[in-house]
């Protein structure tokens, strides 16, 4: 069977692809393009794609007859693959859950402090030559042991950063979840968003990227923000209304805001580039080596048991 790996991906994980599959490796590092996309529902029967391969309604239309029938996602989000047109096509869409929770949730915790303690403005003032030495009152953060964290979204990777903070900083632990949800930690669950954004000093979001959940967090939730608070997404860019939070930013709002995904990656408004408030990474939620090695064979396990007839190990 013919497979397409849309990205360069660890070694361990195209050596067995390639031992396996016909496989093609597509070297560039970035999006398929609008014809990449079409070509790989029309040549190969199975494909890997990842972040920013945009399967969307459009391009299967222009496919009717698709030779492809998995699309083994890499990566645990899927909201650039419409998973309904693809099902609807006669193509089963797979994800990687669980290999991603801890690496995405340790990143939090680096977006929570670099933030809340200012750790991005201090290392650029000391790049730039013009810290002139230790004083009692020099950038003074925001102390988040035994602080109260909100969560929106509490799923595997929601909940592995309620216990960190929990556990590991005493914090309380509040959250939203559009369903109940009983966990096997102290957590409060609060009826609305900015319930929990009125309730924390740190906020951190982390639901799937969907339609249902695009621009969940705008002028309302931040409106409702503590003046000292933090928020952190490492969720997906569009969950939160990026012109929202610059203004929310603006008025002081809130105290510091830490992001590793934008609404319109790879772009970052020069709004949040100027801001010294802000902490900003590229998107290296799940970027260590052995959990892109996890991603990549987790997904090889759903593209190889399509292929030998077994049922998928993680549908969406």
């Amino acid at each position: 069977m013919k497979l397409l790996i849309s990205r360069p991906l660890p070694e361990a994980v195209l050596t067995k692809a390639s031992a396996r599959f016909d496989t093609t490796i597509r070297s560039e590092t970035t999006p398929m393009g609008p014809e990449e996309l079409r070509a790989a529902l029309r040549d190969y029967d199975l494909v890997l794609p990842t972040l920013g391969d945009l399967f969307s309604a459009e391009v299967f239309a222009d496919v009717p007859e698709p030779r492809a029938k998995l699309l083994a996602n890499f990566g645990v989000g899927y909201n650039h693959i419409d998973a309904a047109t693809a099902k609807a096509a006669g193509i089963a869409v797979t994800n990687t859950p669980g290999a991603v929770t801890d690496a995405t949730a340790d990143t939090a915790m680096t977006l929570i402090l670099m933030a809340a303690r200012r750790a991005g403005e201090g290392e650029r003032m000391v790049r730039a030559g013009a810290w002139e030495g230790w004083h009692p009152t020099q950038m003074l953060g925001l102390h988040v042991s035994g602080k109260t964290l909100g969560v929106i979204g509490m799923g595997r990777i929601g909940q592995a950063i309620a216990a960190r903070c929990h556990y590991g900083f005493g914090m309380d632990v509040v959250f939203q979840n559009r369903s109940p949800k009983t966990l096997d930690m102290p957590a409060t669950q609060l009826g609305s968003i900015p319930e929990v954004m009125a309730a924390a000093d740190v906020v951190v979001v982390a639901v799937p990227g969907s339609a249902e959940t695009h621009h969940l967090i705008g002028a309302e939730a931040f409106a409702a923000m503590r003046p000292h608070g933090v928020f952190v997404n490492i969720a997906r860019g569009d969950v939160v209304d990026e012109a929202a939070l610059i203004a929310a930013l603006e008025a002081g709002q809130m105290g510091a805001a830490g992001l590793d995904v934008y609404e319109f990656e790879p772009k970052v408004p020069e709004a949040l580039i100027a801001r010294e408030d802000v902490v900003l990474l590229p998107h290296l939620g799940t970027a260590a080596l052995e959990v892109r090695e996890a991603m990549g064979l987790m997904a090889l396990d759903n593209v190889i048991a399509f292929a030998e007839g077994k049922p998928l190990p993680n549908p969406v």
